[in-house]
């Protein structure tokens, strides 16, 4: 069974000084989730937001927060993210050692679990934690700043975890670069969930419907969705 295009806004590239609007803007212009960028300044050069923010904007859209941490160690805050409001957490496969039960501790607080891969990770990381996962994030930039161009290399990383994947109920989501026009080669290599930032905040909150529309067709056309 074909899974359908989420696209998911980046608030990393929003303007932080309205976010809870920026949030409820892009539910109204049609997005899927909500993708939160966590950074701790130490497993990646930046520093972005924790639980308290996330529980601040939680009101702002009825959607999923699908949560990205980018954080290390992950573990002794994934309770607190759970509790914030998120719907699925998401922790690197590189930022600690016992992944297993990152992923465990997700799933027993109720929420979604996914794995993300830097681009030098190789698939085989997930290979004994893929029937714990509900998702796998291919960075398809270096983790820590917006706005960075695509890596053409991850295509081949995409079809690899989705023949991984086979049957299984798993979306493969893509994080880096995801403009109009790699949207069309990243789901037809086989991921369903992109994430977007600069494409879709350019411009102001009157683009932004038609930014999300845009990169949804561009998926959805190359993969034989829509005609």
């Amino acid at each position: 069974m074909t899974r359908p295009i989420i696209i998911a806004p980046s608030v990393l590239a929003s303007d932080f000084s309205r976010l809870g609007d920026e949030i409820r803007a892009s539910a109204e212009a049609g997005c899927d989730w909500i993708h939160l960028d966590v950074m701790d300044g130490h497993f990646v050069p930046n520093i972005t937001f924790g639980p308290p923010v996330i529980a601040a904007v939680r009101p702002a859209a009825a959607i999923p927060f699908d949560t990205h941490l980018m954080i290390a160690p992950a573990d002794p805050y994934l309770e607190s993210f759970s509790n914030a409001g998120s719907d699925r957490i998401t922790v690197h496969a590189e930022a600690g050692p016992h992944l297993d039960r990152s992923l465990q501790t997700i799933r027993d607080l109720g929420k979604q679990a996914g794995v993300a891969l830097n681009p030098a990770t190789p698939v085989s990381a997930i290979e004994h934690v893929i029937d714990r996962l509900d998702m796998v994030l291919v960075m398809t930039v270096n983790p820590g700043f917006g706005g960075q161009a695509f890596i053409p290399a991850m295509l081949d990383k995409i079809r690899q975890i989705k023949a991984l994947i086979g049957g299984r109920d798993i979306d493969i989501q893509v994080d880096g670069g995801v403009t109009v026009e790699t949207a069309g080669p990243i789901a037809a290599a086989g991921a369903n969930v992109l994430v977007a930032g600069s494409a879709i905040f350019k411009h102001g909150a009157t683009s932004y419907g038609a930014n999300i529309s845009a990169i949804r067709q561009a998926a959805e056309s190359a993969r034989g969705d829509i005609c």
